[in-house]
């Protein structure tokens, strides 16, 4: 048996180096190409190794979280309006007037 794979045991061996070298330099280019063009870094895990935060950024995270409280707040004072419309929509004696013109006909 080691007849048969000793006359093959260079290309094997040099197969070998070649894909390992192949592998290397593809992981190298690939992380060139993240840097290039801004990708965060990322390790083994896919956690970013070197997140960018700068002062810009951290100005921009601010202004965003002061007008997603000013717009819940909006929210839920134009909830509490529409629960009030709600409320008198379904009011009984508010639906029965409304009958009561329907059938009185149409305004001239």
């Amino acid at each position: 048996m080691d007849i048969f794979i000793y006359p093959y045991l260079p290309w094997i061996v040099g197969g070998g180096f070649a894909l390992g070298a192949l592998g290397i330099a593809g992981w190298v280019f690939t992380t060139f190409m993240r840097i290039k063009h801004g990708y965060p870094l990322e390790n083994a895990w896919g956690m970013a190794v070197h997140p960018k935060v700068s002062t810009e950024a951290q100005e921009r995270i601010t202004l965003l979280t002061n007008e997603n409280v000013q717009l819940r707040a909006e929210l839920g004072s134009v909830k509490d309006r529409l629960a009030n419309v709600e409320r008198i929509v379904t009011d009984s004696s508010f639906r029965l007037e409304n009958e009561i013109e329907q059938l009185r006909g149409p305004k001239n």
